[in-house]
């Protein structure tokens, strides 16, 4: 039985992949993020292990001033950044889903890291809407 994830969300596009990856990568940057590494799961699982999958790529995406906030309250927790976000085909669609900055800043106990984590999950939702709401 599939439960839902506690530590991420995310929408369902009638979008192609690769158009996806483009509008997520716009969208975040609108919101003041970019984009420090990409991770091609697919192509990464084909060639170390011969395995085939779906289109699948991670982003660590990064806003700056938020990283700089976080960072400054407790050094340690360069371990929860960057914000993943993934971008996987579906059938007929992509599918896009984002680490919970709540859940993963939530590890720490330094109540400094709550209002980073609200605003950087605030500013993530924002994206996701405005690339629900592009046609």
């Amino acid at each position: 039985m599939k439960t839902q994830a506690t530590y991420g969300f995310g929408t369902t596009l009638e979008i192609p992949y690769e158009e996806a990856i483009e509008r997520v990568k716009e969208a975040l940057k609108g919101e003041g993020f970019g984009v420090l590494t990409e991770i091609d799961v697919r192509k990464t699982l084909h060639d170390k292990i011969g395995e085939e999958m779906e289109p699948y790529i991670i982003l660590g995406a990064c806003n700056p001033k938020l990283a700089h906030r976080a960072l400054t309250s407790e050094k340690e927790i360069g371990l929860l950044l960057p914000c993943n976000v993934v971008v996987r085909a579906l059938p007929h669609g992509t599918r896009v889903e984002v680490a919970d900055p709540n859940a993963m800043l939530g590890v720490s106990s330094n109540d400094e890291l709550k209002p980073v984590a609200a605003e950087a999950r605030e500013r993530l939702e924002r994206a996701l809407d405005a690339i629900k709401a592009e046609r």
